[in-house]
């Protein structure tokens, strides 16, 4: 009788391993799959966005762009082509928001410094005093890896319009109608050049977010 009780305990078992792994299976066949939204400009607030812009609801891009980086070499949309990114918008002498968000992104890039799909880009706002010797010595300085991460300088008015009609990450200056007034966003580009996500990248639990999201992000392009 023992016996019998005995091979009945192991059956039961295993046949509660059974039924866990055949519910875990069709758990994760119904779960909703995760995926991020696009991004369009009538999605953001309107002072982040350049007025020919406010109403576009479909089909917004990061448009093409040619600047200059630490070591001098000129940086486009070609350096991105079939990666994943994260771009900002900063100056090297700013002593309020930009040394917290230059350190988060150091970690975003020691995070994914293996990884051959994604990349980082940030933008000066003050091109004028961010020559490439200026940013050379921050990247120095901030330990910027260059083959993952971009500090770019260029033509002023280019790089306004890329802050507010690409990423949407800044202001207008109402005492300046040719300055702008960054913000802290950190933007989620994917190899399509579209807008995946905004974060405060002086806030470091979205940062943990950013990052969850990259993997996500990820995974979309291996389906």
């Amino acid at each position: 009788m023992g016996a019998f009780f005995s091979k009945f305990k192991v059956f039961g078992i295993v046949l509660l391993i059974i039924s866990a792994v055949i519910i875990t299976l069709f758990y994760n066949a119904l779960k909703p799959e995760v995926k991020l939204p696009i991004y369009q400009p009538a999605d953001f607030n309107t002072e982040l966005v350049d007025s020919t812009l406010l109403h576009k609801k479909k089909y917004h891009t990061v448009a093409n762009f040619k600047l200059t980086n630490q070591n001098g070499e000129t940086i486009t949309q070609d350096n991105y082509a079939n990666k994943i990114y994260v771009a900002d918008f900063f100056f090297t002498t700013c002593l309020t928001i930009c040394p917290t968000m230059t350190k988060n992104m150091a970690k975003i890039q020691e995070v994914i410094k293996d990884d051959e799909d994604v990349m980082l880009l940030s933008h000066s706002v003050t091109p004028e005093i961010d020559s490439v010797a200026q940013l050379k010595k921050y990247a120095i300085k901030k330990g910027v890896i260059d083959s993952k991460w971009n500090l770019v300088t260029g033509d002023r008015k280019e790089i306004y319009d890329l802050a507010r009609k690409s990423y949407m990450a800044a202001k207008t200056d109402l005492n300046n109608p040719y300055s702008m007034v960054h913000t802290e966003n950190f933007v989620l580009v994917d190899k399509e050049k579209r807008i995946r996500g905004t974060y405060d990248g002086t806030n470091p639990k979205e940062i943990k977010e950013l990052l969850e999201d990259i993997k996500i992000l990820k995974a979309s392009y291996k389906e």
